[in-house]
């Protein structure tokens, strides 16, 4: 009896098969591209409030921003961030000193932009202030180290947030927080990655309650640059002082190695992981604040895309077996 069916030829049907998957998959990613050109008019009378411009990201995007023709409130914590900034950027760019982690401060600023902003309202306030020491072991640690970095990377964005809300609801503008891959995974001790977690949660609920307001609320998860985050000299004189106060039979415990391996690990390794295009993150910053249609999440930088992204869907075994500790 013959078939009337033809004969299929397995690997041939595969290849039709991945080329129709890759088909589709360029045909989102232009898709995507070209519905996330478009930006918001009218820059002149947007207000954008961002946090930690003394260096790193949000001295970058302060200066961006500006350049593209946006009214920016710059929030320095030292007086040599607000004159170096000043000199560089436009009338445009107002500079006002910000402690994110003093309540007075946060309302101080508030009340600042209120009177400035007016009836429009504030447009967008970028989440970026943040410190990356202490960071160490935890049993290195003290309650009061948790707290110290807490106060800052989490209670300081939260404080700053609920202190413009009303202003950005009444412009129907943009919440950006600046969290971290290790707002997704974990491989370090310390209150770091707590703070980094804390942020997607406020950033997660904060997104569903301003839904009905028209408010988006988007989230940068950056991975390893060239900052004060990665400083290595910064990390190694902290690691070493914190290693200094522990008690002897903590030293123990550790080994007479470890501090060194460590220091090693920490000039070595992350130095050469860090990526020096702070743009990159930059440019994300930009699209979250100035787009028409932004994303909720950018992972911004070629490691985080391709290995902290993807570790943080692995399972917790591997994951635990790829971040043990070897030294």
């Amino acid at each position: 009896v013959c078939s009337l069916r033809p004969h299929t030829d397995p690997a041939l049907a595969f290849s039709d098969m991945f080329l129709y998957i890759l088909a589709l998959v360029v045909l989102y990613y232009v898709y995507r591209w070209i519905s996330e050109m478009p930006r918001v008019p009218d820059k002149g009378n947007k207000y954008v409030y961002i946090t930690g411009c003394d260096t790193g990201f949000g001295n970058l995007l302060a200066r961006h921003l500006d350049q593209l023709g946006f009214r920016v409130i710059a929030g320095c914590y030292s007086e040599k961030g607000e004159e170096d900034l000043k000199k560089s950027c436009s009338e445009r760019l107002t500079v006002t000193h910000l402690d994110v982690a003093s309540k007075d401060s946060v309302a101080k600023v508030a009340a600042f932009i209120k009177d400035i902003v007016g009836a429009r309202g504030l447009w967008a306030v970028v989440n970026n202030a943040g410190v990356a020491v202490p960071s160490a072991p935890c049993d290195w640690l003290t309650i009061d180290d948790y707290t110290s970095m807490l106060n800052v990377n989490l209670n300081g964005v939260i404080a700053v947030t609920l202190s413009v809300l009303p202003l950005i609801k009444k412009a129907k503008g943009r919440v950006v927080n600046v969290a971290s891959v290790f707002g997704r995974v974990s491989p370090t001790g310390g209150p770091y990655t707590v703070s980094k977690y804390g942020v997607e949660a406020f950033n997660d609920s904060l997104r569903i309650n301003m839904q009905m307001f028209g408010v988006k609320v988007l989230c940068i998860e950056p991975g390893f640059f060239k900052t004060n985050v990665t400083n290595s000299d910064l990390h190694s004189k902290t690691v070493i002082a914190l290693w200094e106060r522990l008690p002897q039979e903590v030293k123990d415990d550790y080994g007479p190695d470890y501090l060194n391996n460590s220091l090693k690990l920490l000039k070595n390794e992350v130095e050469k992981m860090s990526d020096g295009d702070l743009m990159k993150v930059v440019s994300c910053m930009e699209h979250a604040v100035s787009a028409v249609r932004p994303r909720t999440r950018y992972s911004a930088g070629w490691d985080a895309k391709f290995f902290w992204l993807p570790l943080s869907y692995m399972p917790t075994w591997l994951f635990d077996y790829i971040m043990k500790p070897r030294l």
